[in-house]
């Protein structure tokens, strides 16, 4: 006869997401089109992502797309106590897997389409940085133009834009029509081989209220 009454609760054991490589080859394979990629960003992608980023200097960096998380754990790891980090994430499920991943961290399900609501909630206006893993090019216009005007409309004088990519080069007139200034690391050691887009200088973000 077993020793272990039967009568006796036993402890929980908290199921286990599934690892992030796997989870986001999944929705890869789900919604291809609404995911960047079919594997999350390398350490080399990340790297160039955050490259030349003074975290000693900064006071909000955002996060748009945090995906199962390469980035975002960089990203708090330099921010420390300093910087205050908000990561968005719109899939409930990467949603999820980030916030058991990082528990202290400022992480919200929601459209990068409400980022301005989202930092008004919070008290802010303006942001050092914007770090975009979304598949922009992918996202149907109005969406993809409002979330690249709201982005400049966020960022302070001198903060900076980053978008990832996995398509070299070919949607610089994209960001070109944004922002005056538009700069491409390639990063060929990620799988597949990258980039990041560096923006600065939002292009005036008024409405033309001339005569037509």
């Amino acid at each position: 006869m077993s020793n272990l009454d039967s009568s006796t609760p036993q402890p929980i054991v908290p199921a286990k997401s599934p690892p992030g490589w796997w989870l986001f080859l999944k929705k890869f394979l789900q919604r291809g089109r609404t995911i960047a990629s079919f594997a999350p960003s390398s350490s080399y992608m990340v790297r160039s992502m955050l490259r030349g980023i003074d975290f000693a200097s900064c006071e909000y960096v955002v996060e748009l797309g945090g995906g199962t998380g390469p980035v975002t754990a960089e990203l708090l790891r330099r921010a420390g106590n300093r910087c205050k980090v908000l990561i968005v994430e719109l899939d409930p499920d990467l949603c999820q897997h980030l916030r058991q991943r990082f528990p202290e961290a400022d992480i919200v399900e929601a459209d990068a389409i409400e980022l301005d609501k989202l930092l008004a909630d919070r008290g802010v206006t303006k942001v050092d940085h914007i770090l975009s893993g979304l598949p922009l090019p992918s996202i149907p216009e109005p969406a993809r133009t409002g979330i690249l005007k709201l982005a400049g409309q966020c960022l302070k004088p001198g903060g900076t834009f980053r978008q990832l990519t996995i398509m070299p080069l070919i949607y610089r007139g994209l960001y070109r029509k944004h922002f005056e200034s538009v700069q491409f690391q390639f990063v060929p050691l990620n799988l597949p081989p990258g980039g990041v887009y560096i923006c600065r200088e939002p292009r005036n973000q008024q409405p033309d209220n001339s005569p037509h």
